[in-house]
């Protein structure tokens, strides 16, 4: 059997493996390790090999080119609920996430996650960054849902103390920050997205001095706002007369791309390429606001698409996913088949040999091995649910048809009225209803009957309001600083 590893960046996945040419690997139950970067509020169009005119991306582009591509690849309106269907492989509503704060981000505790899975089947697992899927109690932290090394910040983003993350990183966002590795409250150095990527790093380097396979989530808080990067990342944005939150936000995608060359350039230094499958995506559509240049106003470049973070839209939804496993998966390769965050965790099962574990809420998606061994394999039609959630305390029925949409491979139907043919119109110029009304029945139907079984598993709703100061992490924290002390911590040399 041939060991391969395989690495995720979120907007995107690497496939690396160094059979002959011509040899053809059987990929379930070839057991690669398994590296997932994924980034937050990072669209379709920020990147420059997708046609954005200001980015330079140089390292995504290379990695793009030599990777096999979803090219309708769909996951959640905005951070949490996409991370909750990875997760458990099923829509977020089906495990409790409807909303982003307000405990409503808490991944449902009879979800048997696919890391937990991982673990089971003899892997090693890692999380590195966001987590997101609730932090307010014990028993909701990534060390309890399948990951044996931690490294994380509370809440939705950095500095959000409000919702949970620690007072201490709202006074220096994003720079040396306050966080929580493995059980322990610590103070670190340098610039979030750097620390993370170097943390990932050392951790797996570690991880090569053992025979069993590993998993890596790169969990990105960037480009999320607030839009802050390191000087050196902003310089040119601001000498060419960008704005100051352009230059935050493109400053921080640009530092992404940096890290992503270092992490490919340490796998080869490593010799771990030949066992490792690298993806890399986004979390959701692209959050940023009109481009100021000298006094010019600019749209940002959305790749054609209509809609972004939060949205409904294609926009909101349609994220890349690039694919990357050397001397496996084609490089340049499309898959068109319509994909979705729900279907890694079945994929990563299979590719892992691992069981998929016996739970009350198993995974609902499909596994992508076929495509990934056949980008033209048969995949018939399906249906995808979107719901933007965040409907107020009691207002869920209300709710129902505000920015929603069903997904099937030729259409979409948003807000329960207007139907667009995505294959012939991706940017949703023309709503084609009156044209077609029993497809938009036979979807209305199809999402009516799925809104209603959502209802008993939206076990999160109504909670009571947690006030800041008394989330977990932050009563953590200040028992620690009595006790003892909130140490410096750093990653190892990599």
């Amino acid at each position: 059997m041939i060991r391969c590893s395989i690495l995720f960046l979120i907007p995107g996945v690497f496939l690396f493996c160094l059979p002959p040419a011509s040899a053809e690997l059987e990929l379930a139950g070839s057991r690669p390790n398994i590296i997932l970067v994924m980034t937050d509020d990072q669209g379709m169009g920020d990147l420059s090999c997708m046609g954005n005119p200001i980015l330079k991306t140089p390292h995504l582009d290379r990695f793009y080119a030599q990777s096999t591509r979803f090219t309708d690849f769909q996951v959640s309106p905005t951070c949490a609920p996409t991370r909750a269907a990875l997760m458990s492989g099923r829509p977020p509503f089906e495990v409790g996430v409807s909303h982003t704060i307000f405990q409503r981000e808490r991944l449902a505790p009879e979800v048997v996650t696919f890391p937990q899975a991982l673990q089971q089947a003899g892997y090693a697992t890692g999380l590195f960054g966001k987590w997101h899927l609730g932090d307010d109690d014990e028993q909701y932290l990534p060390q309890k849902r399948g990951f044996d090394e931690v490294l994380m910040h509370g809440a939705g983003g950095i500095g959000q103390y409000s919702f949970g993350d620690f007072r201490a990183n709202t006074e220096n966002t994003y720079f040396d920050n306050v966080l929580l590795q493995n059980d322990t409250v610590v103070r670190t150095k340098g610039f979030c997205t750097d620390l993370f990527f170097r943390s990932a790093l050392a951790w797996i380097r570690g991880q090569q001095q053992s025979a069993d396979p590993w998993f890596a989530f790169i969990s990105l808080n960037a480009p999320h706002g607030p839009m802050i990067a390191p000087e050196r990342s902003k310089k040119r944005f601001l000498e060419q007369g960008y704005d100051g939150k352009t230059a935050g936000r493109y400053g921080m995608i640009e530092n992404i791309d940096a890290n992503v060359g270092l992490l490919m350039e340490k796998l080869g230094e490593w010799q771990a390429l030949e066992n490792t499958l690298v993806i890399f995506m986004t979390d959701n559509g692209m959050a940023m606001p009109m481009i100021d240049r000298n006094g010019e106003k600019i749209a940002p470049h959305n790749a054609g698409l209509r809609g972004g973070k939060n949205s409904s839209y294609e926009g909101g939804t349609h994220v890349p996913a690039f694919w990357h496993w050397k001397g496996v998966l084609e490089e340049g390769a499309a898959i068109p088949a319509l994909a979705a965050h729900i279907d890694l965790y079945r994929t990563f099962c299979e590719l892992a040999g691992a069981e998929i574990p016996e739970s009350a809420l198993p995974p609902k998606g499909r596994s992508l091995v076929a495509l990934l061994e056949d980008p033209q394999a048969d995949w018939p039609d399906r249906k995808l649910f979107v719901h933007c959630g965040r409907w107020q305390p009691g207002e869920r029925e209300q709710a129902k048809y505000v920015k929603c949409a069903v997904r099937s491979k030729r259409w979409r139907l948003v807000g329960n009225t207007q139907l667009f043919d995505i294959v012939n119109d991706p940017g949703e110029k023309k709503d084609v209803a009156a044209r077609h009304p029993k497809i938009v029945n036979e979807l209305r139907s199809a999402y009516d009957s799925w809104w209603q079984s959502t209802e008993p598993l939206l076990v999160n709703e109504g909670l009571p309001t947690i006030e800041p100061g008394q989330f977990y992490l932050q009563r953590l924290y200040k028992k620690q600083h009595e006790e003892a002390c909130i140490p410096e911590w750093q990653p190892d040399g990599i």
